[in-house]
């Protein structure tokens, strides 16, 4: 499959990038190195990255803006996801030819074109290495957009699933010019104001006779504070990682738009993923999630956590 996918790369004029909605960077540093990548060895391709944005993931910079008569006769690579309904911008069912590049532990119901390998850490891992072994040359641009992937998919390297191989891509990136200084300033720097906020998330956590912490973020969140979904889903649920008696811990926030509850589920070394996907969610053994229906069903997500502490 992977030569499959190579050579239609070669093969097609316009190639247009997906990923995730409500991406992360693993997501759009996967999606614009890749392109970066393409594009740099065939200067005469139109290539193309769409989907929603986050606004704490700008910094790395905009998606394209095409319409519909672009996808006629384009090939669609999508990024970090293997089920349709976490795709973002349903057009690419107008491409010609669709492939999946991913490391979730989820059944891809896309297309039979799938290169999946979820003993990478990030699928930003999995692209510099079939970009090499493809004999891509990767700029500067595309390594820092990569190396950001793996940055924070690996949680900094510290996560369960990072391997010598992730740190010898890692490596081999900055080598190759990626700005790691650039990537920790946006990430891990914050205003006086952000953190005060947290301090108020922080001060909400609350947790199970065996050791599940939780954040339930309601509506009111976002009357009290000027913040997007993706900076209280994702970017708070690390508030509880670290914590010697807690193991397991959960994100649960409102979505408003679609009046479904997201949950973010985190574990430090007990795999959880079969209980994210018995919710009809999925991701990594020590970190996944789940779209559920109300805070109801969040609480049973809970329950399930702290029956599995209790074994």
């Amino acid at each position: 499959m992977i030569k499959k996918l190579f050579k239609k790369i070669k093969e097609y004029d316009t190639i247009i990038i997906h990923r995730h909605l409500r991406p992360d960077l693993d997501a759009l540093g996967s999606q614009r190195g890749l392109a970066l990548a393409i594009k740099d060895k065939y200067p005469k391709k139109q290539v193309f990255i769409v989907g929603d944005m986050s606004v704490r993931y700008a910094f790395l910079g905009k998606m394209d803006e095409i319409d519909d008569s672009t996808y006629q006769n384009a090939l669609v690579i999508i990024t970090d996801v293997a089920v349709a309904n976490m795709v973002s911008d349903e057009r690419y069912k107008l491409a010609k030819e669709v492939f999946v590049i991913d490391h979730h532990k989820n059944s891809c119901d896309i297309t039979e074109n799938v290169i999946v390998d979820t003993s990478r850490i990030a699928v930003c891992e999995l692209i510099a290495d079939l970009l090499w072994q493809n004999k891509f040359v990767i700029s500067s641009s595309a390594a820092t957009a990569l190396y950001g992937g793996i940055v924070t998919d690996s949680g900094r390297f510290q996560y369960g699933e990072t391997t010598g191989r992730t740190l010898k891509i890692a490596g081999a990136l900055l080598d190759l010019g990626a700005d790691k200084n650039f990537i920790y300033k946006n990430l891990y720097t914050e205003s006086l104001s952000e953190r005060t906020i947290k301090n108020w998330f922080s001060s909400r956590i609350k947790t199970t006779k065996n050791g599940v912490a939780y954040l339930k973020n309601d509506k009111t969140v976002f009357e009290k504070f000027d913040l997007d979904f993706f900076n209280v889903s994702r970017g708070m649920v690390s508030l509880m990682a670290g914590i010697t008696e807690i193991p397991i811990w959960c994100n649960f926030t409102y979505d408003v738009l679609n009046d479904k509850v997201v949950g973010e589920f985190r574990s430090r070394d007990i795999s959880i993923v079969d209980i994210a996907k018995s919710f009809g969610g999925g991701g990594h053994d020590c970190a996944c999630g789940a779209t559920l229906k109300d805070f109801q069903e969040a609480d049973k997500v809970i329950a399930e956590f702290d029956k599995l502490l209790a074994k």
